[in-house]
């Protein structure tokens, strides 16, 4: 155990500590702000408070964000330190910077509260980041700082134990559109006809007709092939379908009233952990965010705990106290819909923290670096850049033993000649660089 002393109370710090030491270092962690209990602990402990209390301590300088409570602009001016980017410098104590009060910055998507500026659907732009602004959007910053912190903490106390924590990957899968041609109906497909026959597109239009007729396999159903991947590597990943009953905008999903539709819902949930895919729709619609969290309870006749925004769309906190409320309890939205990286600095899951309650939360965010949709249709990367992008992922997550999340879309996977390549990519990363962590 690690003792912890301040001299102020702090909902902050006990969240953010508890977050650093005990769920990522393997840690426990007890708090005191009585100076003569902290001076006459024999085991390891931190100072975090303006001066020193005992001699053999580690002492960190605090920034004042952890005892505020008010939601402000933050003075942030960053540093390097060891090739690591830093910030809530300390002029004095053992430490180079307050490392509770920079993660719980980031970690706390402090930045997203503040007036910012919104991209083209509506979400928080990853341009108004500190992450991007500075460079560090594409490092596990929080993990980097935390090995760092541990090393500190060896050397002030060689008797310290850290239980050990292994490298983890989790292969997610967005089912924005289950099928391009087969169960979407005759006035969809027929539609789908005149449009390839407007533009000319002929070969478009045999292809759809021989999927229709059963001479061809429909484009997007790669599922078997899915399944294999993960009995080969003995992987455990998540699913998450779009359920919205109206198809329009951006959910064009196949109707989930179709006996085809609700099939494959339960054969997935038979053998992975499936999740809703909110709609863009109900994003904006409670009411409407039930119904779809009920049909997929009524499909698979379990409950649902697992979701991910479509179109990565959401706003804190409103989103997240939404989907609290309706029994979800892992999310995997923590990322950017247009650009890939590190959106809260982190790369292992945490508690989310309502800032405007000054609360933890009982909902777990597990945050993803690497999505198919990203680098192709934002970054404009070719197949073979994708994979050197999430390999660099994997390598800088893989030194610090954090969780590593991806997002694919399994439209990525199939025939359709416009994604030609991305399925060998995949492919590629589960064997080449995956191989040897299982």
């Amino acid at each position: 155990m690690i003792l912890l002393y301040s001299s102020r109370y702090s909902p902050r710090l006990q969240y953010i500590a508890n977050t650093l030491l005990t769920e990522m270092a393997r840690i426990d962690v007890s708090f005191t702000n009585n100076p003569e209990e902290f001076r006459f602990f024999e085991g390891p402990k931190i100072n975090y408070s303006d001066q020193p209390v005992s001699e053999d301590e580690l002492w960190i300088t605090p920034a004042e964000i952890l005892f505020e409570k008010q939601i402000r602009e933050q003075n942030i001016r960053c540093g390097e330190f060891e090739n690591f980017k830093i910030f809530f410098q300390c002029d004095k104590g053992d430490f180079p910077f307050d490392i509770f009060g920079a993660s719980f910055y980031l970690i706390s998507r402090y930045e997203e509260y503040l007036p910012h500026e919104k991209d083209e659907y509506g979400r928080y732009s990853s341009r108004s980041s500190l992450a991007f602004k500075e460079e560090f959007l594409t490092t596990p910053l929080i993990n980097i700082w935390v090995v760092h912190l541990q090393k500190i903490l060896r050397r002030k106390f060689p008797t310290i134990l850290f239980r050990p924590r292994k490298f983890n990957f989790i292969p997610t899968y967005d089912i924005d559109i289950a099928f391009s041609y087969l169960n979407k109906g005759f006035v969809r497909n027929a539609g789908g006809l005149v449009r390839s026959l407007f533009k000319g597109q002929l070969g478009a239009m045999k292809e759809r007709l021989d999927v229709l007729s059963g001479k061809k396999e429909d484009p997007f159903n790669v599922y078997e092939w899915l399944y294999a991947l993960h009995l080969k590597y003995n992987l455990r990943p998540y699913y998450f379908f779009l359920v919205a009953k109206d198809p329009q905008g951006y959910d064009k999903n196949i109707d989930p009233e179709r006996e085809e539709m609700q099939e494959l819902i339960r054969y997935h949930a038979m053998g992975y952990q499936v999740g809703i895919h909110p709609s863009w729709q109900s994003g904006d619609n409670e009411e409407l965010l039930k119904e779809e969290i009920g049909l997929m309870e009524y499909l698979i006749n379990k409950r649902i705990t697992c979701s991910r925004q479509h179109y990565i769309r959401f706003e804190l906190p409103q989103t997240y106290r939404l989907l609290v409320q309706n029994g979800i309890e892992k999310e995997f939205s923590m990322g950017y819909g247009d650009i890939n990286g590190f959106r809260a600095s982190i790369a292992s899951p945490f508690f989310w923290y309502d800032l405007q309650k000054e609360e933890r939360t009982s909902l777990r965010v597990y945050p993803f670096c690497f999505m198919d949709a990203n680098s192709f249709f934002e970054q404009k990367l070719t197949p073979l850049q994708a994979f050197d992008e999430i390999r660099s992922y994997h390598e800088a997550i893989k030194k610090v033993n954090g969780t590593m999340i991806t997002i694919w879309h399994n439209t990525f996977f199939g025939s359709d000649k416009q994604y030609e390549g991305w399925k060998e990519v995949y492919e590629l990363f589960l064997q080449e660089v995956l191989y040897w962590d299982f």
